[in-house]
């Protein structure tokens, strides 16, 4: 049972480290006010940040290393 179990543990540890893997990036952050200022910037909308800090000393501004989607099109010269 143990060969099994390493073997498979070898096998998903394997797959996980094959994929890619990004950190993700929000437009919103929530700044806490809890001695030394605390950051969270994984808020898609204002909203959600603002539920986050409601009651717990905090506020909410835009992220400023947020970049947004990228797209993959391709932009074609015209210059010949």
């Amino acid at each position: 049972m143990r060969p099994l179990l390493l073997t498979i543990g070898l096998v998903v540890g394997s797959a996980a480290m094959a994929s890619p893997t990004q950190a993700q990036n929000y437009p919103w952050c929530a700044v806490l006010n809890m001695g030394d200022a605390a950051y969270n910037c994984g808020f898609s909308t204002v909203q959600q940040c603002m539920d986050s800090v409601r009651g717990i000393g905090g506020f909410c501004m835009r992220n400023s290393t947020y970049r947004g989607p990228q797209s993959n099109v391709r932009r074609l010269s015209t210059a010949r």
